[in-house]
């Protein structure tokens, strides 16, 4: 993980060869001489003939699937993130503690833990470090890594309607004053998933984007957002340092964040749409799913080369 190196944090066993049967020792049991691997065909990948489903990856596609389908009808645009952070005992505030093994999700209904974003400058830094030489070296990844940056200031309005609990957005670009966008986020749910053998957790979350009309009156508190954005393919991974302040009385804070968005919700509803749709070809049919086996394996791998600085 340090520099500059890249890693899943796997050992990966190289592929085995299949068995064959063993010639007999003198003594009439099988021979523990190992057989000659190089010359064998590899294993069958079950008894079947077929590999099974990543359950991990098909319960992260049905739960987006899921809240695309469900989603309020009307204008907006579908928004999933994953962001890494810490899972927390409520009780505690301690990093949570589950009697499990490997990286987990944890059903919606569990209640005993909350996630938190924020991240320590150190970490921060780690991370630009990581993802800044993912731009300048050639070769790290077989498609390019393109970079911006972005100063934002995000103000908050409340909604017209004293019933909605969403509060309206709006985007600035701090240099310039103009307005990038003015919306209402709908949070239509969220995953925690568990990881006990790094140094830190992720969260997915899907949300609704809506646009509104420029708020009239007084806002409820705003935020400064230092950002840089690593686009790569249908990716954007955001590293942002988030100032928010409260009013003129209140202490300003300071959050360091990381997340992976999918970087265009039109072709996430078009490969939604096309899911396991007989009438599609088999590529259409089968394009959501790879979409989120490639947004999963973009969060795995951010959490996986984290360095400390979350506890």
């Amino acid at each position: 993980m340090d520099n500059g190196h890249y890693s899943d944090s796997e050992n990966r066993p190289l592929k085995r060869a299949r068995r064959t049967p063993s010639p007999s020792s003198s003594n009439g049991h099988p021979s523990t001489m190992p057989p000659n691997s190089s010359a064998l065909p590899p294993l069958s990948l079950s008894i079947l003939g077929v590999e099974p489903l990543d359950e991990f990856i098909v319960e992260v596609a049905d739960f987006i699937h899921h809240m695309i389908r469900t989603k309020p009808e009307g204008p907006g645009l579908v928004e999933v993130e994953a962001k890494v952070g810490v899972l927390r005992d409520k009780g505690t505030g301690q990093r949570l503690q589950l009697p499990i093994l490997v990286e987990t999700i944890l059903s919606p209904n569990y209640t005993e833990s909350r996630f938190e974003s924020n991240m320590s400058p150190m970490q921060h830094k780690h991370f630009n470090q990581l993802l800044n030489k993912l731009k300048t070296t050639p070769g790290q990844s077989s498609s390019p890594v393109e970079y911006q940056h972005h100063h934002l200031i995000d103000t908050f309005y409340p909604s017209d309607n004293p019933r909605d609990r969403e509060k309206i957005r709006v985007t600035r670009d701090e240099r310039t004053g103009e307005v990038k966008e003015c919306l209402k986020k709908i949070r239509l749910g969220s995953l925690d998933i568990y990881s006990p053998k790094r140094a830190a957790d992720w969260r997915i979350s899907v949300n609704l984007e809506v646009p509104v009309p420029p708020p009239i009156g007084s806002s409820t508190h705003s935020r400064k957002k230092d950002r840089l954005s690593y686009s790569h393919e249908e990716f954007v991974i955001d590293l942002t340092q988030v100032t928010s302040s409260g009013g003129p009385n209140t202490k300003p804070e300071v959050l360091h964040e990381l997340e992976v968005e999918l970087a265009r919700p039109d072709y996430l509803l078009y490969t939604a749409m096309k899911r396991r749709d007989p009438n599609a070809s088999e590529i259409e049919q089968s394009a959501f799913d790879e979409l989120i086996r490639a947004f999963v394996n973009n969060a795995r791998i951010l959490v996986r080369n984290a360095g400390e600085g979350w506890q």
